[in-house]
Parts: C-alpha cells; structure tokens; sequence
C-alpha cells in the first residue's frame, strides 16, 4: 500500500540520509525531530492489532481520529442549518440564550421554518384577542386529599440531580427559582446543601435508591424522610416511577464518583459503586403505590405528592387508575415524563426505542383520568423538551397543568449542547464533577438568566394564550393544535386522537380503543 511504502521509504531510507546529511551539514539533524516520532509511531502502528485504520495506513491514520474526534464541533458549528440541529435546534437555543440574557428575542424576514412539512404544528390565532391575567401563570398544587397545597408555577425546573450537573449549576438553578417564584425539582440524586443553598422552592424527588432517606441497606428510612421532608422549602414529594430517556432501566453510579460528598448525600458508603435499582422496594403494583403516596403525605405534614412516569404499557397506567378508585387514595399530581426528555447518561436503545411520546402520552392520560372521573382532582405536569411559550401552549392544550424543564433551564445556565454529559468533560461546566470545570458556571449571574428565561417564557405563554382568544389555560384542548399530516392536508389533535367523555371507563360500554387495555389492567399488579 501507498503509505505503507511511504513509510518504509521515510524510515529505513530518509533516516539513515538524514544521518548521512548531518555529518556534512549539522543543520540537516533538525530533521530527526520529526523523522524519529515517525518511524516509532509507524513502527507501533503497524505492529498493533488494535485498529484497523492505524495498521494499515500507520501515523496517517490518526488523522482519521483526530477529525472523528472534533466531528461533533464541526457538525454543530459549521455544518448544521438553524432548524436542523439535534436534540434542540439552533433556533430554539438561541430563544433560550436571548430571554435568558434579557437581549431581543425577535425574529427577522419571517419564519425559518417550512410550514408546509407534514409534522409541523400550530394554533389558531384570533380576532378578538383578550387578556391573561396573572393569575394564570399560577395553579394550584394539592388535592382534595392535600393540607398543605402549593401555588406553583406553570413552569418549573425538571428534575436533575447533583452528580449530574455540578454544584454551582444546581445553585444556579435554585437561585433562578427563587428569584422568578418557580420550583425547582431535585432529581433522584438527594436533597443536596446544593439545592439548598439560595432558598428557591424545592421539589423534592425519591427515587428507587431512595438517596437522602435510605437506609443502610438501600430500602426507605421513613425518619430520615420526615425530618428532610418537613423543611419549608420542600413544597412537594414526587415519587420517580420511570424516566423519559431510560424508562424501566436503574442505573450504576461508579465508585470513583463516590466522594465524600456524594456518599453523604445520598446516604450510601464512601468509594463503592452506588446501585439504583429498576423498581421500587418500599412498595409493589399499584394499589401499593397509592397506599406509599398516603404514606409520604402523611409523613410530609400534609404537603403534595404525586409520582412521575414515561408511559410504557397503557394497561399499567390503567391500573394505576384502577387502585385510585379502589383504595380512594388520590396522588395530587402525576408527572408524565415523554421518550424525548433527557439525561446526563442513558443506554442507547433504551433513548431512541422505548417509552411513549410526550404529546400522545399526555392525551392518554388525561383521558383515563377523565374516564374514572378524577382529572379535576389530579394535577398533571409535563416534561419533554418544553423550552418555549407555544411548547407550553402545546403541552397544556393535549392536559398538562403544568410544565417542567430541564435542557432549557440548561442552555439559560450557559449549556452549549456540546453532548458530553456522560463523559465528566462539559466544556460550560454544567453537566460534571470535575470542580475546575464546574468553576465556570458563575452563580450570581447565572441565576439572574434561569430567572430572566422563566419570566419570559411564561409571558409568551401568556401572550399566545391571549392571542388564540382565550383568557384561561383551562380553555385549552386538543382542537385547538393543528399537525400537518400531508402535503395538502391538516388535522387537530382532536381529529387524531380519541377523546372520551367524563367517568366513561366505569361504565358497561368502554370505548372501543380502551376496552382491551382496560379490561387486562389490575390495580393488583403491573
């Protein structure tokens, strides 16, 4: 091969030239800097059995790498169109940059976006445009069975563990919310000093590790729970069932991870691996569920608890339904976490193949809770790539009451999508440990944009809402969202999806598209 034969010749003959030429010309040695690494690197190359590329192309080879390596920059930076980029578009990274710095967040020359592409989606505005009160960027968080309801935000931090993001990153956040009077979720990682710190409202999250109230064989510590969830600050419990990215998957968190830090926080020892596990051990199937969420409530001095899900088998969400009605044990919210949400590390299979939509989930769900007759009861909150005014518009339209945030709140940290959340090695400092790179993220001013981005958010929110001639989320509905299904033709969410009428499931004639699931569900087990 060609550079098989440049490397001999270089080696076994520009070497011993260049020897050659520097005993009459001392200058000439200059070249066995670069000769010498050559040959080595050719010769360690072509002996390797590692890569393929290498041993047969040996030193050019590594060109391939090194461009392999920068790849991703070169995509984003220079390759990539403003409505191409993935998982966010440019077009939305720079809204949530612009609202974040409190710059213009106008658009010039009219829309990038081809409106004619079967899958785009829209409202429609009206000519009688009203006004939204303030009192619709809040709603309440807390049943009939809740004695401590929270007014929360129609926008609020998703949740994120310290660990997955640093420590000045969860600051960030939590300052953001206490300035702009939103929630902050704390993820399944533990009630960190982090999370703590700035005094911004706190969701607190239990997962299956139960960090923060875990006992030392890794089951749920009931004291350890009361005592954390009575602070002020934690306004509501949200139980995690499952996650968007990873649903039905526990997860490993390394022991070189482990520092004395995290070992407190969540409760486990110092230096060894860290096992969440895929299901819950303080409970089993559903009715067991609703019998925990009373538990928790009980122990949390009456403050609201729900648990958060990715929808998998429709069956089993009915299930859930199933053991509200027998038990009378209602949650005061259900997250509803879609396949397209996000985390620092997931298997690949897992992020592209399992779990249901957020928009088709969220239809699902509210119309079981509209089928057993509890949906005014329930509050449902939302996440899955919400990061603007009209994804708001849209997520409540489809159910939602509320909506959670992550990637966004991200971006208006300083995220740059670099997509090195699972390697340590966040170039912005958001998504790592490592306290050098975590040092970039300033809290003081970071917090000032988190706060800047919910308030503009939730205005634009309001803004579309005023437009499409409503003046109440409540009058939102699944006719109100236009898809393009064709080149020539559009349909409502309405159109697309079954709608069902109130306490319709309870009765002898099930909907058709329901009977099945409906009838295999159990409230005694998944």
């Amino acid at each position: 091969m060609i550079v098989r034969r440049l490397y001999y010749i270089l080696t076994y003959v520009g070497l011993p030239l260049t020897v050659l030429l520097g005993t009459m010309w001392p200058p000439a040695y200059w070249l066995l800097v670069v000769l010498v690494p050559y040959a080595v690197i050719g010769l360690y190359d072509m002996l390797t059995t590692k890569h393929n590329v290498l041993n047969n192309y040996p030193v050019l080879g590594h060109f391939r790498y090194m461009l392999e390596f920068v790849s991703p920059e070169i995509r984003q930076y220079f390759v990539e169109t403003n409505e191409s980029g993935r998982p966010y578009n440019r077009i939305i990274r720079a809204l949530v940059y612009s609202r974040a710095k409190g710059q213009q967040d106008t658009q010039a020359f009219g829309t990038q976006y081809d409106i004619t592409a079967c899958g785009y989606h829209r409202v429609n505005h009206s000519l009688a445009p009203k006004h939204v009160p303030d009192t619709e960027k809040r709603v309440q968080l807390g049943g009939p069975q809740c004695q401590r309801p929270y007014l929360a935000s129609r926008l609020n931090v998703s949740a994120m563990s310290f660990g997955a993001l640093s420590a000045n990153a969860i600051k960030a956040l939590n300052g953001g919310a206490k300035d702009g009077g939103f929630a902050h979720n704390t993820g399944e990682g533990g009630l960190s000093p982090h999370h703590l710190a700035e005094g911004g409202d706190i969701i607190w999250q239990i997962g299956t590790g139960y960090f923060g109230c875990r006992t030392a064989e890794g089951g749920f510590d009931e004291t350890l729970f009361a005592e954390r969830a009575k602070k002020d600050v934690v306004k509501a419990i949200e139980i995690k069932l499952s996650q968007g990215a990873k649903p039905s998957h526990g997860g490993v968190l390394p022991a070189a991870k482990v520092d004395e830090e995290i070992a407190e926080i969540r409760g486990v020892p110092v230096h060894e691996d860290v096992i969440s596990p895929p299901t819950h051990s303080a409970f089993d199937g559903p009715t067991g569920l609703m019998n925990f969420v009373q538990h928790l409530r009980s122990l949390s001095g009456g403050k609201p608890v729900g648990f958060k899900l990715c929808i998998g088998r429709p069956s089993e969400f009915m299930a859930i339904c199933k053991a509200m009605l027998e038990t009378g044990i209602l949650p005061d919210f259900i997250t509803i976490d879609g396949a397209e949400g996000g985390t620092g590390a997931a298997p690949v299979e897992f992020t592209n193949r399992l779990g249901m939509p957020l928009n088709e989930a969220l239809i699902f769900v509210n119309n079981c809770l509209r089928g057993v007759g509890l949906r005014d009861k329930i509050r449902i909150i939302c996440s899955g790539k919400v990061a603007s005014g009209y994804d708001m518009i849209e997520k409540c339209a489809l159910g939602a009451d509320m909506c959670n945030a992550a990637r966004a709140m991200m971006f208006a940290v300083g995220c740059i999508q670099a997509l090195h959340c699972n390697t340590n090695r966040c170039p912005s400092g958001v998504a790592t440990q490592d306290p050098i790179r975590g040092r970039a993220v300033n809290v003081p001013q970071k917090r000032i944009r988190v706060a800047r981005y919910h308030a503009a958010t939730v205005e634009s929110f309001c803004e579309i809402l005023g437009a499409m001639g409503k003046d109440a989320v409540s009058q939102l509905e699944p006719a109100d969202i236009r898809r393009r299904t064709s080149d020539e033709k559009e349909h409502s969410y309405a159109e697309l999806y079954t709608l069902i009428d109130d306490k319709s499931l309870l009765g002898d004639a099930v909907p058709a598209a329901f009977a099945a699931d409906w009838q295999t569900a159990s409230a005694k087990h998944f």
